[in-house]
């Protein structure tokens, strides 16, 4: 039993199970190119298509999971969300970790990715796990320290919950929000380095004091574009005016938000978005993580006859 708590606990990689709504299973699966057997990421890319396959009225998505290929879901965290019963997947959320430096430092940007619901099972409260349970567990397994996050879209529904649900947004209709250099900073290396992520192509332009992608959907992401009207309103009127000002809908704009999951993002989500059925397992995996940060380095470092890291095995004495 020791045994498969150390190993449980020294898992490098996210593979989380969790009942979110009555009925409903949720699996978060981090890097699944490169902890998947080849039939387990074939399995696991045919359920995001099957959701796809009836999220999309016509035409496909080429880009990010998708593919299928195991280098770009070896970046990808993947949020899953199926019928316990069935076993049918009817929506998820594929995130994406990107690099960028910040500060001098290499740090790690989460982008919330592309989030699709099977149209009927939409009004069912998934949206707000879909885009906040994974940054919030990884929130917790880093220490609680500051995550940043970036956000594509034109829905003005998704834009109202990225300002609702996290820290610091920008662009955002909300009072105080303004772009800071580091805003600037992390989204030129977006627009830079990273735009094969969210499917935008290097035709599209970008308006740096707006943080808007113009002509966005050129890159494999071309049958996700809509109309104002198309696109899911939100309910309060200030984020489905700014969307309807900010872009231009017929050239197909999206906006690029920024923003931090801490400790007041946290709090907000638990309290106004996590599922009430939810919270039992989110807190026994929230424990288990603070077991992986806290409780296995002071192992390790108590055993002196591997290497870890940094830390040398003690050299073995030689009998005289």
């Amino acid at each position: 039993m020791l045994r498969f708590w150390l190993t449980a606990l020294a898992r490098p990689a996210l593979d989380l199970t969790l009942t979110t709504h009555p009925g409903l299973v949720t699996r978060i699966i981090e890097r699944p190119g490169a902890t998947l057997d080849d039939a387990g990421l074939a399995a696991l890319v045919e359920q995001l298509r099957s959701v796809a396959s009836r999220t999309l009225a016509e035409g496909a998505l080429t880009y990010g999971v998708f593919s299928g290929e195991r280098e770009r879901l070896s970046r990808t965290i993947v949020t899953l969300i199926t019928e316990k019963e069935s076993g049918r997947p009817i929506a998820f959320n594929a995130l994406a970790q990107m690099r960028v430096s910040l500060n001098g430092d290499a740090q790690e940007v989460t982008h919330l990715g592309l989030v699709m619901v099977d149209p009927d099972a939409r009004g069912r409260g998934l949206s707000g796990v879909l885009y906040g349970l994974t940054v919030l567990v990884l929130f917790i397994r880093g220490g609680l320290r500051p995550r940043w996050i970036s956000n594509v879209t034109q829905v003005p529904g998704v834009v109202g919950m990225v300002c609702q649900t996290f820290s610091d947004i920008y662009p955002s209709p909300d009072p105080g929000s303004r772009q800071s250099f580091t805003h600037l900073s992390l989204a030129r290396q977006i627009m830079r380095d990273h735009r094969h992520v969210f499917g935008v192509g290097p035709e599209a332009g970008f308006d740096e004091v707006r943080s808007v992608i113009t002509d966005a959907y050129t890159g494999g992401s071309d049958d996700l574009k809509k109309s104002f009207t198309e696109a899911t309103q939100h309910r309060e009127p200030r984020y489905n005016e700014f969307c309807a000002a900010e872009l231009d809908y017929g050239r197909g704009d999206d906006v690029l938000q920024i923003g931090r999951m801490d400790l007041a993002a946290a709090r907000r989500y638990l309290l106004g978005q996590v599922p009430r059925t939810s919270l039992p397992g989110l807190a026994g995996a929230s424990a288990f993580l603070m077991l992986q940060r806290i409780v296995l380095p002071v192992f390790y470092w108590l055993d002196d006859s591997r290497r870890y890291g940094l830390l040398r095995p003690r050299p073995s004495r030689q009998r005289s």
